[in-house]
């Protein structure tokens, strides 16, 4: 989904000079919308330059998949579904920094849309609504759609061994976090490079977005001259979100904000409502080798303490320098799907290589790792549960295999969908354009 939206919005990018490449002409027609060929070939060519395949004729594939989007959102106008301006935006500007990373600056890529990134955003709206359209469209077809176990086990009964899903191997672990104390004078260190920053713009000796690249700490936005995307208060921390909003001044440079991250100082682009758009640049203070065997030394007296059995790891956690776990007794929770269950590949590089030759129940040595916040941590973590992987079983994975029935029957709902609506459809295909094996034959009609 990510690679054709890439490509559908690669479409609006095209120049003016591609774009006379091409002799238009309409080429289908679905109900009052029409198809151009400059449509077809333009996502053609973007989808080389990506390295996309297409399993038959793209002349075929191409302007079949655009029909059907154009199914779904006649039905989104008969529906009357409609998407919040700020969901749409948030996918824009996803849009916008995926594309800053793919092209290399802003600037490359204003030069190759041959517009202003103001003007790109208000192009691509158009494009990214559609697309939420169409993703709603398809969840309100398919959220009926429930099965029984019996369902799931009757589905599963007699498929071969080789089609059953493989589990990977998960985990549960438990871990008790301490952060190393910083000096007071490495924080001034890092106020002072801040000010100097700033006295460096304000004298218009270096530019914000210079230093940025050259400073920054985040590294999410330092490519980009520390530039943020449009966000809502509740999107930001709330120390970052105070000072952010009440800039007013986009010559201004704000004080240093200390948020969990680090320290910044920030810089307005633009506001639109209750979103803003700024740059700013972090620093974060260093931790000290003395800090960190300090904390790794605390935690291994720690791991003594529970290997003795004299406190349990559970009780210990209220030790834990880590907010997000602290207070569910260490217990790790995967952002993926919202359960204490990890596959190796999903847990932090540190812990998945602390756990990976540990027995249940057993406690790590202290080890040092970098956090979700992009802070230098110290930490032990308890392998708390472990299932190796297999082929699933209605006793352990029943939610995964229902999903897999409740992925086919959405699938079938979904074409049997498109195939009466093309039925119930004014749908008309140029001669020479009707030639193709599609995936759905109702478009021809006698």
């Amino acid at each position: 989904m990510k690679n054709l939206l890439f490509i559908l919005f690669c479409i609006t990018c095209m120049t003016a000079s591609a774009q006379n490449n091409v002799v238009d002409e309409v080429v289908w027609v679905v109900g009052d919308e029409a198809i151009l060929k400059s449509d077809v070939e333009m996502t053609r060519i973007d989808g080389i330059s990506l390295g996309q395949r297409w399993d038959g004729d793209p002349y075929c594939v191409i302007p079949e998949q655009l029909a059907i989007q154009k199914l779904f959102l006649h039905q989104a106008a008969i529906d009357s579904i409609d998407v919040s301006d700020a969901e749409v935006f948030r996918s824009v500007d996803e849009r916008i920094n995926d594309a800053i990373q793919n092209y290399g600056s802003r600037d490359k890529l204003e030069e190759y849309a041959g517009m202003s990134i103001t003007k790109l955003r208000e192009k691509w709206y158009g494009m990214m609504k559609e697309q939420h359209l169409v993703q709603e469209v398809r969840k309100n077809l398919v959220s009926g759609i429930k099965v029984t176990p019996a369902q799931v086990r009757r589905y599963f009964k007699d498929l071969p061994e080789d089609s059953i899903p493989f589990i990977p191997t998960t985990v549960q672990c438990q871990i008790l976090v301490r952060q190393p104390e910083i000096s007071q004078e490495e924080i001034d260190r890092v106020k002072d490079e801040l000010r100097d920053y700033t006295d460096r713009i304000n004298k218009g000796v270096s530019k914000f977005s210079t230093l940025a690249v050259m400073y920054s700490e985040d590294k999410g936005s330092s490519n980009q001259g520390g530039e943020m995307p449009f966000m809502g208060r509740g999107e930001l921390v709330p120390e970052f979100a105070n000072v952010a909003f009440n800039l007013t001044d986009p010559n201004a440079v704000s004080k240093i904000v200390e948020t969990e991250f680090g320290f910044h100082i920030i810089q307005l682009i633009e506001k639109q409502g209750d979103r803003v758009r700024c740059r700013h640049i972090l620093r974060k203070p260093r931790v000290s080798d003395e800090a960190l065997t300090t904390a790794l030394n605390y935690l291994d007296s720690i791991s003594d303490v529970i290997r003795r059995e004299e406190k349990t790891f559970d009780e210990c956690t209220r030790f834990s320098h880590d907010k997000d776990t602290r207070n569910n007794y260490g217990i790790m929770m995967n952002p993926v799907d919202g359960t204490s269950k990890f596959e190796m590949r999903d847990l932090p590089v540190e812990v998945a290589r602390a756990v990976a030759n540990m027995n249940v129940g057993e406690i790590s040595k202290p080890f040092i790792m970098v956090n979700s916040k992009g802070k230098e941590v110290c930490a032990v973590v308890k392998l708390r549960n472990k299932i190796n992987g297999h082929r699933a079983t209605m006793a352990d994975d029943y939610q995964a295999l229902q999903n897999v029935v409740v992925n086919k029957l959405s699938d079938e709902k979904i074409e049997n969908w498109i195939r009466e609506k093309q039925q119930k459809t004014y749908i008309r295909i140029n001669e020479e354009w009707k030639n193709c094996e599609f995936k759905y034959p109702g478009w021809i009609k006698d």
